[in-house]
This record gives structure tokens, sequence and C-alpha cells, in this order.
């Protein structure tokens, strides 16, 4: 067993998998901090960020359910090429409308309602992404090595959401936003590269049902399996919640007094916790009673945004942000490896649609949420609000769901 915790990167198209997993998580990363850092400087509203999620959560959410059914019924090597290569034009467009030239042509207000647009189209392709990559990781690795793969894969994403954010804020504050985009291109373009060496997989799904009956089947099986619906319930309101981290442009300028290059840092901590618990999990796993230490962790999460909330100072706010993100990936690696265990080959793209409506876009909306409440209660009462909330959630899902705490992984398993 020495060798455990590598045993899935012992599978070539998984190293690949994670190649293209990590390029897209850091390109998309660092556009997120340029396009934030850059729509709240020409605005000042809290609110324009807020908006900025849900321009991405309302297509991906609409879209969601259709993207599980084509991915589960079309190549999904085919159809990841074909988000990849959206999001390549939607990163050449922002670089192209950002110019000093056409941005001063078309003034704040057109500009900032353009991005917003560009957003909007990043949403559609998101929606597909997640079905199209989690039915792929399926396909490629060996099922008694998911839980080693989901830690792999939730560890990679993390350690390119450490480099990310920070890379987009030092990139923002020493080379500029155009030569910013130019370097997402690249990490996109290396992204969908990485694909063409994954080889295509078969269609697993083979009925014949509708669009409809088809969707339906798969939201059938995860609201009947009571172990996959809590898990996204419960992150859904968390994560909805305890959206702190769309604040963190408001919190570095108007409450820290920081620049762009610190603003980087502070995104980048919840993301550098997550990668170090997630490395450890790769040798000590969650998932001896896997629902207990989901509670746990997410109160721990809670917890530390009420922390980062109530801080006036640089680096404790850096710490609290840092065990934000350690928290998180207990539940991430939890979740995950629960629905890549309880769930049939051929329903995985729907199922996966039904975890991005719940989870993916509820960053996305909890960013709204965020920028709402900011708007409307002032930033830091916004923060405090969403870590009580989330405390809130924790206990209520504790006492509806007392009967799954004390379950090992292989109980989960035969539910």
């Amino acid at each position: 067993m020495k060798n455990y915790p590598y045993i899935a990167l012992k599978y070539p198209e998984f190293r690949f998998f994670l190649s293209m997993r990590f390029f897209f998580t850091l390109g998309y990363q660092v556009q997120a901090v340029i396009v934030g850092w850059y729509i709240y400087s020409l605005t000042k509203n809290p609110l324009s960020l807020g908006l900025i999620g849900l321009a991405e959560a309302l297509p991906a959410i609409g879209i969601a359910l259709y993207s599980g059914y084509i991915a589960d019924k079309v190549d999904k090597i085919i159809l990841l090429r074909y988000v990849l290569f959206i999001m390549l034009i939607a990163s050449a467009i922002l670089y192209a409308i950002t110019l000093p030239s056409i941005a001063g042509q078309l003034g704040t207000s057109k500009l900032v309602l353009l991005i917003y647009v560009i957003i909007f189209v990043i949403g559609l392709a998101r929606g597909f992404y997640a079905p199209s990559a989690f039915s792929i990781m399926g396909m490629i690795i060996k099922r008694q090595h998911y839980a080693n793969s989901s830690t792999w894969n939730s560890s990679v994403w993390q350690v390119a959401s450490i480099v990310g954010p920070a890379l987009g804020g030092l990139m923002y504050g020493f080379i500029g936003i155009n030569h910013s985009f130019v370097m997402v291109f690249v990490f996109l373009a290396l992204s969908l590269a990485s694909v063409f060496f994954i080889k295509k997989k078969p269609t697993t799904y083979t009925a014949k049902d509708g669009v409809l009956q088809s969707l339906s089947a798969g939201l059938k099986f995860v609201f009947k399996n009571k172990i996959i619906i809590g898990a996204l319930s419960l992150d859904l309101f968390s994560v909805f919640f305890g959206g702190a981290v769309a604040l963190i442009p408001v919190v570095a300028q108007e409450i820290l007094g920081v620049g762009a290059q610190q603003f980087g840092f502070m995104r980048a901590a919840p993301a550098f916790g997550a990668v170090i618990t997630m490395l450890a999990m790769t040798r000590f796993s969650p998932m001896n009673k896997p629902w207990r230490n989901l509670l746990l962790a997410i109160t721990g999460f809670a917890i530390s945004i009420i922390c980062f909330g109530l801080s006036r100072n640089y680096y404790l706010s850096l710490l609290f942000l840092f065990l934000e993100g350690a928290f998180d990936s207990v539940s991430v690696i939890i979740r995950s490896t629960l629905l890549q265990i309880l769930t049939p080959d051929d329903m995985r793209g729907r199922v996966a649609a039904v975890n991005s409506m719940f989870i993916g876009s509820s960053n996305e909306i909890g960013q709204f949420e965020s920028g709402l409440t900011a708007r409307l209660m002032g930033t830091i009462p916004a923060i405090l609000f969403g870590g009580c909330v989330t405390l809130g959630v924790v206990g209520i899902t504790w006492l509806k769901t007392k009967a799954f705490v004390h379950k090992n992984l292989d109980e989960f398993s035969n539910n």
C-alpha cells in the first residue's frame, strides 16, 4: 500500500485530465480576478461584483439539465473540446474590448455591459463543462480508486486556484489587464491541447427516451437518494450564504486599504489552505464517518467567514481565508467521492448537471447574494450575516440527518 496515495496518477489519461483541469482552472481564476478588480475599479459598486456572478450563473443553471443529457448522449471528449474552444474565444474578446483605444470608445457603461455579456457566454460554456468533465473522470479511473482520484482532482483544482488569483493580481498590478488576458488565452489553449491526449469514450447511455424523460430520470435518481440530495443541499446553502470571497475586492480596497497584489494573495489564501489540507487527505482520508466530517468541516468554514468579517488586519484576514479554504476542501472531497461512488455510469452526465446546478452555480448566485446584501447592509454586516446563516444551515441539517452521522463509507455505498 506504499504507493496508494498516488495510485490514480498511474493512469496516463488521468494525468492528461489533471493537466486539462489545471490549466482550465488557472485561466479561469486569473480571468475572474482581473475582471472583478477591473469592474469594481470602473464602478466602485459592490453590486457590480454580484452581477458578475449572476451573469454567469443564470445561463449555467438554465442549461445545466440539458447539458447533462447531452453529456450522456454524445462523445464527451468532443463536447469538452468545444467548451474549451468557446472559452478561448471569450478570452480573446475580453482582451480586445479592454484595449485602451476600444474601451475609451465604448465608455464605462457600454464596456461593463459588454463584459457581462461575455461572462454570460462563459456561463453557457461552463454549463457543459461540468457534466462532460465529471463523466470523463469516471470512465478513466477504476471504481476502487475514485476516492483517490477525487482527492487528486480537487487538489489540482485547488493548486490552480492558489496560483490563479495570486498570479492574476500580480499580473494586473505589474503588466496590466491586456497582457493578463493574453496569459489567460495561453492557459486555456494548453487546457484544450491536453484533451487531445485522452481517447474517445463509448457512450454508456443507450436508452431511447426523449429529452424530457431522460432529464426526469436523472432528477428522480438524485432526489430519491437521500445521501446525494443531502450533501448537495448542505453545500448549496453553505456556499450560497458563505460567499465572502466575492467581497474580497471591497474588503481589500475599502477596509484593509491594500492594492491589487495583496488582493491577489487574499484570493489565493482559501485555495492555499485547501490544497495543503487535500494533500494531507491523500494519506488521511476524511471518509471515515463522512457525514460527521462534512458537518464539522462546514461548521469550521462558517466560523472562518465570521472571523474574516471581524478582522481589520491584513495578515489575520489571510489566516481566516486560509482556514476557510482548508475546511471547505474537506467538504469537496467528501461530496465528490460520494457522488462518484453512488452514481451509475449511464447517469453521470445528468447527475453532474444537477450537481452543477446545486454547487457550481451556487458560487455565482452566492456572489450575487453577497454583492446585494453588501449594497443593502454594508460589506462587513453582509459577511457576518452569511457566516451566521451558514452555521444555522449546519445546525438544521444535523437535526434532520442524525441517522447519517455515525455511518462509515461502506454503509453509504450500500445505501
